[in-house]
């Protein structure tokens, strides 16, 4: 059986990102994954402007300004933002500027207007500003026809700024990842039917759909599929016909009503991983199928379901969207404010909240009983606190490694 380390390089070495390129409208890039290079046939900012309010003056004017000797100058023009000036500014004058407007030509710097006084058409400035300060110069941000954006990089918020202000109106990103969702076990049944005793409501599938939609993928929800082997092949081979990946929930351990593994097998998938020494999670399997096609059955326990999408899935995925930097689950060190124990089998998982006091982190375990099946007290948690193989017990107050989620 692989540890996790073994299985996460090995999950990242399956993937192959899609090539697959769409136009989107800019309205709906948000979150997307750039597929092309970005230039602009603008220069940014577009052209010479001010950044604060104030006035418009030629620095060799004002040089010597100061609150003994102020330099009187004439204002001939008001340029508020969007106004092209009329004017030149010659020596003696001014222009009374707004922030965001066009300088005037003859200008080279700004006086902020708290270092003046107005009478009339006239100011008196009482401190010189430096050469060129407070003008944001044409250009000085991004020369037009070089590389804006690069592709590669997920749209969010400034890079959405960015494309509306280089009037980039259809945006090029990567397809998203199609991932169907199968869940198997003749004790399920969805939320909208009956209770029943000895039946369990299939929350996995929503789980795994939000969890797949929040990183950037259209989940394909298939349903419940009973414990029997042809109901599942035909699943499986609808689910791989749709979708660029299958993740299925239960049936992945040794139990006499598990078919997973042997329907993929039967199916033509070639079985890469069956087990990770992890808990909770420890019934994984990773196969492929031609076309770069991965399938993952993971546990349907819901807290082994949720811990095994947050260690290996994320990072997959981004992978699999194209995304260059796609990020690795973040791990840092605190400290733990419970004991935590394991048999020391495998590496374990506590979940619980993560709090960052005077740069220090502290983990606290969350309340109720842990185990996979307990999905109540998975809610708001942001941290899971790593216990090593081969160690039984951390002790309050002692170093932690906390897998941070939910961020």
């Amino acid at each position: 059986m692989l540890t996790v380390n073994e299985v996460e390089k090995f999950i990242l070495n399956l993937v192959k990102p899609i090539t697959d390129k769409e136009l989107v409208p800019l309205s709906q890039a948000t979150n997307r994954i750039l597929a092309e290079n970005i230039s602009s046939s603008f220069d940014f900012p577009y052209d010479d402007n001010s950044a604060m309010d104030g006035y418009a003056v030629k620095y060799q004017n004002v040089a010597m300004a100061s609150q003994d000797s102020p330099v009187s100058l004439k204002i001939i023009e008001e340029i508020p933002a969007g106004y092209c000036p009329q004017k030149t500014i010659l020596d003696g004058e001014t222009s009374r500027i707004f922030t965001g407007a066009i300088l005037p030509q003859g200008a080279d710097s700004i006086v902020i207007q708290e270092n003046t006084q107005r009478e009339g058409d006239q100011i008196k400035v009482f401190a010189s500003p430096l050469k060129n300060e407070f003008v944001r110069y044409q250009g000085s941000y991004y020369r037009a026809g070089e590389c804006l954006l690069s592709a590669g990089y997920k749209i969010n918020p400034p890079e959405m700024a960015i494309l509306a202000a280089a009037q980039c109106l259809e945006v090029p990103v990567i397809r998203s990842p199609i991932i169907a969702i199968l869940s198997t076990g003749d004790e399920l049944i969805a939320p909208e039917e009956s209770m029943e005793k000895g039946k369990i409501i299939d929350s996995n599938q929503y789980l795994l759909a939000s969890f797949i939609q929040q990183n950037g993928g259209i989940p394909l929800s298939l349903g419940i599929i009973p414990d029997h082997p042809l109901a599942l092949e035909n699943a499986i081979k609808e689910a791989l016909n749709q979708a660029d990946w299958v993740i299925s929930t239960g049936g992945v351990s040794v139990g006499d009503y598990d078919y997973v593994d042997q329907v993929l097998e039967k199916l033509g998938g070639k079985i890469h991983v069956k087990g990770v020494k992890m808990k909770p999670g420890k019934p994984l399997t990773v196969a492929t199928f031609c076309h770069d096609k991965l399938y993952f059955g993971i546990p349907g326990n819901p807290v082994s379901t949720m811990v095994t999408c947050w260690r290996f899935l994320q990072t997959a995925i981004e992978k699999l969207s194209a995304k260059k930097n796609y990020s690795y689950p973040s791990i840092v060190k605190g400290i733990t404010f419970n004991n935590l124990r394991s048999q020391g089998t495998r590496e374990t998982y506590v979940w619980g909240n993560v709090s960052l006091i005077k740069g220090h982190y502290q983990f606290t375990i969350a309340k109720g009983s842990h185990n996979s099946g307990n999905l109540v007290n998975l809610q708001q948690i942001n941290g899971l606190a790593i216990i090593p193989i081969n160690t039984n017990l951390i002790e309050i107050g002692d170093d932690v490694e906390i897998m941070l989620v939910n961020n």
